[in-house]
């Protein structure tokens, strides 16, 4: 699996999620529920330690990498994100094959592509550029460090904010899984998905430093 790792930006630096963050993460998930509608988001310190030791899970068994999402101004938990669904395509073929494991020293892996999501943050953090600079560190470590060839997003297609989100990325509609899975209401859920390939990142970078240098200055910090 990838070793846990710190990214840092101007605004956000983001944090293996960590016992220690459960707090932060339950004040961060404080708000109106409503506002959490199609993303599991802890209520509560007890729900909030759960969620980080089933992250710590996620990590220990390859399949996910989880962060906690701290604004640099304020040093305040603002929400969460991870790396999820890793796939390894590198080294000898092997039989038989083995989905999402990748081939020999499993603590030196480097995926050959993941999926970035269960994002989530506070509502206060809306709109500042928290989520534009935390979806720019993870991408621009998937795709400059990595060398990954793929990111893949998905999301509930009733959950409008989140796909206009990553539409805003630059990543492209690679269609709509219909009844694809139960949903977080329980209905069963339709789900879009979006891609970025490795040679569409310096395009999709450029993107996303315009639109973030853009952002208005009064939104451009969190503050205590």
């Amino acid at each position: 699996m990838p070793v846990p790792l710190s990214l840092n930006g101007r605004l956000v630096r983001l944090e293996p999620l960590a016992p220690h963050h459960a707090s932060g993460i339950s004040e961060a998930a404080a708000g109106n529920r409503d506002d959490f509608a199609f993303t599991p988001v802890p209520h509560g310190v007890d729900e909030a330690l759960d969620y980080v030791a089933q992250a710590l899970s996620g990590h220990a068994a390859g399949t996910s990498l989880a962060f906690a999402i701290i604004a640099v101004a304020s040093g305040r938990i603002l929400g969460s994100t991870r790396f999820t669904r890793f796939d390894y395509w590198q080294g000898p073929m092997v039989w038989p094959l083995v989905h999402g494991s990748p081939p020999g020293d499993a603590l030196m892996a480097v995926p050959d592509a993941a999926e970035i999501g269960n994002t989530w943050l506070s509502p206060e953090a809306r709109g500042t550029g928290i989520n534009l600079e935390s979806k720019m560190l993870l991408l621009q470590h998937a795709f400059e460090t990595w060398r990954v060839r793929r990111i893949t997003f998905r999301a509930d297609v009733r959950n409008h904010r989140s796909r206009l989100a990553i539409e805003r990325l630059g990543a492209t509609s690679d269609g709509v899984r219909r009844a694809h899975s139960r949903g977080l209401d329980g209905e069963v859920r339709s789900t879009a998905f979006y891609s970025i390939l490795e040679d569409e990142w310096p395009t999709v970078r450029a993107t996303i430093e315009g639109q973030f240098s853009a952002l208005p200055v009064r939104n451009r910090l969190i503050d205590a």
